[in-house]
């Protein structure tokens, strides 16, 4: 697809793709590192009958990448704020959002904090946060030091420009997504295109820096017991980042309608097998409880 479309927010330039005129509101969320374009393999299918939308967070692939709180934050209220004004402006109506990895985390703060916007949500393999400080206390004593380490480490501007630039190349990239996905079919010279390029942007470091460094905010148990809409998660089974044994833990929530397991599917399911995920998900969107309200929003 590829064909980005520009909004102004806050005085910054946030792209995204559209696909479809007809149905519901549709607005997809990416992971960290990710960008809209790992939607593209369900905008053009799920677009037959819904409106639907694919957005860059702040930060990532075509938008801006501003430094770290000059003036905006990199953090879930941000985007949050950010998939919310998108909703008024661009959108205009009522949303189902749709997520992946912290994306999902994205979606939750967007209903919490604008509750009249979001239907109902679908997440996929949706972050645990085991970054988080209060998620780290309940690691083994080595994994927690591990990481505190690291994120110490990276506050050295030098140091991490050295680290993200070793990382941040086509070859690593796969190796990176060769554990992520469980089908390596799927890894493309296209998939890493989308990820590689917008990684090279000028801001992309300070990005990288800012969202490994962010250890506070909202972890999934907290989001969830306040989450104003129906949510269901989609997760797949070998994820070697996300336990779906921990991620099971999340569908103990009255909000959680459905946890729908994906055999033999990693990190990024949308992606890896489209084919599967987005029968699954135009399914979830026909048969859901949820009965969307399309009237306009006042701005």
């Amino acid at each position: 697809m590829n064909n980005y479309q520009q909004w102004q927010w806050q005085g910054f330039n946030i792209a995204y793709q559209q696909c479809g005129e007809k149905g519901a509101s549709v607005v997809f969320i990416h992971g960290f590192g990710a960008n809209s374009g790992h939607w593209r393999h369900n905008l053009k299918v799920i677009g037959e009958n819904y409106r639907c939308y694919a957005i860059d967070l702040l930060g990532f692939g075509a938008s801006d990448k501003p430094l770290p709180n000059q003036p905006l934050s990199y953090t879930f209220e941000t985007w949050a704020k950010q998939v919310g004004d998108f909703c008024r402006e661009v959108v205009k109506t009522p949303v189902i959002l749709v997520g992946n990895s912290i994306g999902c985390v994205v979606t939750m703060q967007t209903a919490v904090d604008y509750p009249d916007l979001v239907t109902k949500i679908a997440a996929f393999n949706c972050s645990l946060r085991l970054l988080n400080e209060r998620k780290r206390l309940t690691l083994p004593w080595y994994r927690n030091l591990g990481a505190t380490v690291m994120q110490k480490v990276l506050t050295n501007r030098a140091i991490a420009s050295y680290f993200y630039n070793q990382i941040a190349k086509p070859q690593v990239i796969r190796k990176i997504l060769t554990q992520a996905y469980k089908k390596q079919e799927a890894i493309t010279d296209e998939l890493i295109e989308i990820i590689y390029k917008p990684s090279q942007d000028k801001g992309a470091v300070d990005v990288f820096v800012a969202f490994t460094g962010y250890s506070s905010g909202p972890i999934p148990e907290d989001l969830l017991p306040i989450l104003p809409c129906p949510i269901t998660f989609f997760w797949g089974a070998e994820d070697p980042w996300e336990s779906i044994e921990l991620g099971r833990e999340l569908a103990n929530y009255p909000c959680v309608e459905d946890f729908i397991e994906l055999e033999g599917l990693g990190h990024c399911p949308q992606d890896e097998a489209p084919e599967i995920v987005n029968p699954l998900l135009l399914n979830w969107l026909e048969t859901s409880s949820a009965k969307l309200n399309e009237k306009s929003i006042e701005k």
